[in-house]
């Protein structure tokens, strides 16, 4: 039955109100010029170009033997070569740089390239990887989150993941193992045994370098063209002089104050950042990662193109960080080789100068996502806010080895006391017997 009392007829749209109509195109037409200079950058600013670093050699999982054709493949220890464990085939990998001219235009980069393994991580991408068996047809499947390869349980081939999936797992390049894993050891045990002394009880008793793990760490490797403005004050020194008498003496100099400026216009190659967010995390309160910066730099012009062969026997962690992310990162890292690249040119302000200002124009951009070898050995000291985890790190190429190793506080202060009662009784020594 019809309704005797329609509703009313609604009221035309007004502002603010749901119905209201969007303008149609081009009727409100937004100059970036107005806008401001955050959000005009990012509208004017060209579209990310991209690099197919695919490897396209590597159709399926199975990665074979140019010579007999088997999947039992590894990296042969201290070198880039690849190394068939059937026939003893030996073969390397080539260089990423040379494949796909990333060492060339640097100073042209405009925009930002990204490369194929840097692309975004999709957010819905399983860690899960599954392949069909070419040997046998079984399924083996494969977790991205620590392991790039995977034998198969029924017929022994070995597969890796070689396409680009769109979880961050595969990375452009690879930069393979140089340092042995016995040479690791050696170097963590020496580290810490020079610092055996004020370590924690705990730390010695339950130290077996024998568990140190090797780990290609996931970064970004980024070119930049970029230039940078920077002003402040500088001081030169004109004059110093003392005022007081004995043991009440205060000194005062006098110094002529600049206005300093600088423009620089510099380029970056191969400039490493950490694209984990759980590395890139450098809360002291909670880890030690700050060290893995120390064990910098890697001879990254080597990397070869990826293959996930290399990676067999290693742990691997996953690329959790896009682009984007990564930018700040970049610009702070900019920001002080350009400050840097000016000092040499303020050294006639000997008080220093205290730079006020700064401005950074990053002209262009170029990354590429990379595996670098680290050898870990890490020790959980139990406390507050969930303890704090200590890490010794040894560069995979270079064998530069840095860490954090838990002290006993107390024999750091009495060494602290020891040392200053020390101290304090040689001066009262001399003092004596120069009266």
């Amino acid at each position: 039955m019809a309704n005797a009392n329609p509703p009313p007829p609604a009221p035309p749209s007004g502002p603010g109100s749901p119905r209201d109509v969007p303008p149609a195109p081009g009727s409100f037409p937004i100059d970036p010029a107005t806008l401001p200079p955050p959000i005009r950058d990012e509208l004017t600013a060209p579209d990310p170009t991209a690099i197919d670093t695919a490897s396209k050699e590597l159709k399926d999982g199975a990665n074979r033997c140019p010579k007999c054709g088997s999947t039992d493949i590894r990296q042969k220890p201290g070198t880039d070569l690849l190394i068939c464990l059937y026939c003893r085939n030996e073969w390397s990998g080539a260089r990423v740089e040379d494949e796909f001219g990333l060492g060339e235009g640097i100073d042209k980069l405009q925009g930002t390239v990204i490369a194929s393994g840097a692309r975004d991580i999709q957010a819905d991408a399983a860690a899960l990887v599954s392949f069909k068996c070419p040997g046998c047809g079984a399924e083996v499947t494969v977790n991205t989150q620590n392991a790039m390869t995977a034998r198969c349980h029924w017929c022994r081939h070995v597969l890796g993941v070689n396409e680009q999936v769109p979880n961050g797992a595969v990375p452009d390049a690879v930069l393979s193992f140089h340092i042995k894993k016995d040479d690791a050891v050696v170097r963590i045990r020496q580290f810490v045994g020079k610092r055996q002394l004020f370590a924690l009880k705990e730390f010695k008793e339950q130290f077996t370098p024998e568990n140190v793990v090797g780990v290609y760490l996931p970064y970004m490797i980024v070119d930049s063209n970029a230039s940078a403005d920077v002003a402040g004050q500088g001081e030169i020194e004109t004059r110093r002089y003392e005022r007081g008498s004995d043991n009440n003496k205060t000194t005062y100099y006098d110094a002529d104050v600049y206005r300093v400026s600088r423009h620089v216009d510099f380029t970056v190659d191969d400039l490493p950042l950490e694209s984990s967010s759980e590395r890139g995390n450098l809360d002291t309160r909670v880890n030690t990662n700050n060290i893995i910066n120390a064990i910098l730099p890697f001879d990254t012009k080597n990397a070869v193109k990826w293959n996930a062969s290399y990676l067999a026997g290693f742990n691997s962690e996953k690329r959790d960080q896009n682009v984007e992310a990564l930018r700040p990162r970049l610009e702070d890292e900019l920001l002080s080789l350009a400050r840097a690249e000016v000092e040499a040119s303020a050294k006639r302000y000997d008080r220093g100068v205290r730079w006020e200002q700064e401005h950074l124009d990053v002209h262009g951009t170029r990354w590429v996502s990379m595996y670098l070898p680290v050898w870990l050995y890490s020790y959980h000291q139990p406390g507050s806010h969930g303890g704090l985890l200590h890490y010794i790190a040894v560069n995979g190429r270079t064998g530069k080895t840095m860490g954090s190793v838990p002290v006993q506080h107390w024999k750091l202060l009495l060494a602290a006391l020891t040392a200053g009662t020390f101290l304090e009784g040689i001066a009262l020594w001399i003092a004596g017997h120069s009266s």
